[in-house]
């Protein structure tokens, strides 16, 4: 039913059919001589969020956006040159663009059916808050990816084709986009915190631009580290992607902020808080659980980052009364 919908011919494709090839610039451009798809155009009566089915049949030569767009390829495939590259998005391929990406799109078949989702920055409030419990070095960077301007890239893409969960999410997105449903703007920022979430947890279907070498070695290193922090070393981490140790460092100090070992710390200590908070284990479990043999070590770090000793922070978490 939804496909159904979404393959519709619209009113812009039929007169483009009819064979009026150059693009309509007033549907989407302030000025004629602007290039930057303006929200005001294609957000209507002040939206934070909105969609439309990809238009069809039709060349969109280079332009910016003043907005977040997301692109999610629903069947069939679609070519585009972003920030200079280009890229094939084949059906589940989720491309996000921030505010300072530029894009061309090449004409697609009436088979090829894709939704573009329009999202104003301030949209995305209440979905980080939703997550700031999730918080790690590849969530941060990930964020960073959607809404700062970096000068390698301003993309990233998301395969989604055989995750079942995260294109239920993204189905649900568009319902509730395409239809009048009662608190709709919770339940797509929910939705949007969701699918973040399920982005971290597949973080290896996640591409960066191809010529963005500093930002892949970033994404590959803080995959490594959300899984093997227990053990993770940069030694390790180099000689498996052959690559000089110096070099990985100033890398990810430049992209992150903060060093390797600032790094592998945060997140055994988010995944301390989480045992302590979610099972039984005791702090010596935990501590040995998080790659931590020496107890008084561990509490230091413990009590350095949530101001609070390990027993403080259970008891708070989970409400104990003493």
């Amino acid at each position: 039913m939804l496909l159904s919908k979404l393959s519709q011919i619209t009113e812009e494709e039929a007169e483009i059919l009819k064979g009026n090839t150059s693009l309509n610039r007033a549907l989407y451009y302030s000025d004629e001589k602007n290039n930057e798809v303006d929200s005001a155009r294609v957000l209507k009566n002040g939206k934070l969020i909105d969609l439309r089915p990809h238009t069809r049949f039709i060349h969109f030569p280079k332009h910016t956006h003043n907005y977040v767009e997301f692109i999610y390829m629903v069947q069939g495939e679609t070519r585009h040159i972003v920030d200079g590259e280009e890229i094939i998005l084949k059906e589940g391929d989720l491309l996000f663009l921030n505010q300072h990406a530029t894009q061309e799109i090449y004409p697609a078949k009436e088979t090829d059916i894709a939704v573009n989702f329009m999202i104003l920055p301030q949209f995305f409030d209440e979905a980080f808050r939703m997550i700031s419990a999730e918080e790690s070095s590849l969530r941060n960077f990930i964020v960073s990816c959607l809404t700062l301007k970096n000068q390698q890239s301003n993309y990233l893409y998301f395969h989604a084709k055989n995750l079942i969960p995260v294109q239920n999410l993204l189905e649900n997105l568009i319902w509730n986009l395409l239809e009048d449903e009662p608190n709709k703007r919770s339940m797509n920022q929910i939705t949007m915190g969701l699918l973040f979430l399920s982005m971290i947890n597949h973080s290896s279907n996640i591409e960066v631009s191809s010529r963005s070498f500093d930002q892949q070695v970033t994404m590959d290193l803080l995959r490594y580290i959300q899984t093997d922090y227990r053990s993770a070393t940069l030694t390790a981490f180099c000689a498996q992607h052959k690559m000089d140790l110096y070099t990985v460092s100033r890398i990810v100090k430049k992209q992150t902020g903060s060093t390797f070992k600032q790094l592998v710390e945060a997140r055994r200590m988010d995944q301390a808080g989480f045992l302590l908070k979610n099972t039984s284990l005791t702090v010596e479990e935990i501590a040995i659980n998080t790659g931590y043999e020496n107890l008084s070590f561990f509490y230091r770090l413990f009590q350095k980052k949530y101001g609070m000793t390990p027993r403080q922070y259970r008891i708070r978490e989970n409400h104990i009364v003493t």
